[in-house]
C-alpha cells in the first residue's frame, strides 16, 4: 500500500454511484429474475470504466471499481458462498437512534423508498458455508485492471466484506454459535481475500461491525459483551488474512452511513484497541461528520503503531454540502501533525452508494466533493512539504 511520501494521497471508502440501467439489472438479478448475462457483464464493465475515469478526473489517486458489480457491500457475499438458502425469521435489527427519534426514522425510510434503488435480499444461512468459485471476484479483478490500463494512479484497491459485517446483515440459522458462524465465513471469504491480494491490488476489508454493530445488531448486549463479539470478529478476520502481507491490507470502520442522530454510536476511544488488532496497515474511519469529527483527539493519546496508516474521512458522505478545500486541508494537517504526514491518506467517511441506487449525495455532488478533496490535499501538501 502506497504512503504519502511526497504528497498527500487521496482515496475513498469504496462504493460509488452506478448507472441507473445497471442498478435495475443488479436488483433484478438479486431477486432471481432472468437477466441476460452478456448484457449484465457488459454493463458492469462499462460502469467500472466510467467510475475509474471519473475518479481520476476528480483527482483521486488511490482508486477502485466503485463496487459496481455489487448490489450491496455486504449482502453480495450470499451469491458467492454456499449455505444461504434460507429466509430471515425476523426483520433486521434497527439502529437504536431510530427508536429514540421515530419521526426522523419515518422520514428517512420515506426518502429511501423514493430514491430509485431497491431493497437487497437478506437470505439466512441454513447450511454449511463454502466459497463457490472465483468467477465473480475474477471478473471484478479483470474489469478494474482493464479500466486502469494506461492510466496514471498511485494505487488501486478492491473491497470485500468482513465476516463480522456479513453476520450483521445475514441471519445465522445453522451454526450453533456466533463464533462458529463468523469463522466459517472467514474460511470461505479467505478465497476472495487471497485472490484480490494475489492480483496485486490493495485489499480493503469493510468492518462496520466493529462500530455500527454496537447500536444495531448487538445493541441489547452489555458494552463488555459487545467488545467480546468484536474481538471474536477480529479473530476470525485475522485468521482469513493470515497469508496476505499486512501492508497490502486496509480496513474501513463505520458507524452507519446515514444522516441521522447517531446518539448511540460507540466512541472510537472505546474500541480503538480492537481496531488496531486487525492485521491491516491502513485504517479508514469517519472523521468529518458532526458526530465523529471531534475524535481526531484520540490519536493524541493513542500511539499509532509502526507500519499503520490513517485514512480519515475528510468528506462527509451523507450531506450535499461540498466541503471547502481549505477545510479539507485543515482536517488533513490536523492528523498529519499528530501521526506524521507520510502516515495520512485523505479519505471519505463512508461510501456514496453502499447499496446500488441508494444515495444520500447526488452523483454530480459526489464528484464535486472529490474535486474539493483533491484541492484540499494539494493545499495540505504545500503546507506540509513546503
Amino acid at each position: 500500500m502506497r504512503r504519502s511520501t511526497d504528497c498527500i494521497l487521496t482515496t475513498h471508502t469504496g462504493s460509488l454511484p452506478r448507472p441507473q440501467p445497471l442498478v435495475q439489472l443488479l436488483y433484478a438479478r438479486d431477486r432471481g429474475e432472468p437477466v441476460d448475462e452478456a448484457e449484465f457483464e457488459a454493463a458492469v464493465k462499462a460502469g467500472v470504466q466510467e467510475v475509474v475515469d471519473k475518479q481520476i478526473e476528480a483527482g483521486i489517486r488511490v482508486v477502485n471499481d466503485g463496487e459496481t458489480s455489487k448490489v450491496m457491500y455486504s449482502t453480495y457475499v450470499a451469491d458467492r458462498v454456499t449455505g444461504f438458502g434460507g429466509e430471515a425469521k425476523s426483520p433486521p435489527g434497527g439502529a437504536a437512534d431510530l427508536e429514540e427519534f421515530p419521526d426522523w426514522a419515518q422520514r428517512m425510510y420515506a426518502q429511501r423508498s423514493s430514491g430509485g434503488g431497491g431493497v437487497a435480499r437478506r437470505p439466512a444461512c441454513d447450511g454449511p458455508i463454502a466459497y463457490r468459485d472465483t468467477a465473480a471476484v475474477d471478473r471484478d479483478i479483470a474489469n478494474l485492471r482493464a479500466a486502469l490500463a494506461g492510466r496514471d494512479v498511485a494505487d488501486a484497491f478492491l473491497s470485500a466484506a468482513s465476516p463480522g459485517v456479513v453476520a450483521v446483515f445475514l441471519e445465522n440459522q445453522y451454526y450453533p454459535t456466533h463464533e462458529a458462524f463468523v469463522f466459517a465465513l472467514a474460511e470461505a471469504m479467505k478465497t476472495e481475500y487471497d485472490r484480490i491480494a494475489q492480483a496485486g491490488f490493495v485489499l480493503q476489508i469493510d468492518c462496520p461491525d466493529l462500530a455500527m454493530g454496537r447500536h444495531s445488531k448487538w445493541r441489547d448486549l452489555s458494552f463488555e459483551e459487545f467488545r467480546e463479539v468484536a474481538k471474536t470478529n477480529v479473530a476470525a478476520l485475522n485468521h482469513a488474512l493470515r497469508d496476505i502481507p499486512e501492508e497490502q491490507i486496509r480496513i474501513h470502520l463505520c458507524w452507519g452511513n446515514y444522516e441521522g442522530p447517531h446518539t448511540h454510536d460507540v466512541p472510537l476511544r472505546d474500541i480503538i484497541d480492537i481496531v488496531l488488532s486487525v492485521r491491516a496497515s491502513g485504517i479508514s474511519f469517519e472523521a468529518a461528520n458532526p458526530r465523529h469529527a471531534h475524535e481526531w483527539t484520540v490519536w493524541q493519546d493513542v500511539k499509532l503503531p509502526d507500519g499503520k496508516v490513517l485514512i480519515p474521512g475528510v468528506l462527509d458522505s451523507t450531506t450535499n454540502f461540498i466541503e471547502h478545500p481549505e477545510l479539507v486541508a485543515q482536517r488533513i494537517i490536523q492528523f498529519a501533525k499528530i501521526v506524521g504526514r507520510e502516515n495520512v491518506i485523505a479519505g471519505t467517511d463512508c461510501g456514496f452508494s453502499t447499496a446500488a441506487g441508494a444515495m444520500n449525495v447526488v452523483p454530480s455532488i459526489t464528484w464535486a466533493k472529490f474535486r474539493a478533496m483533491a484541492e484540499g490535499a494539494e493545499l495540505a501538501t504545500k503546507q506540509l512539504w513546503g
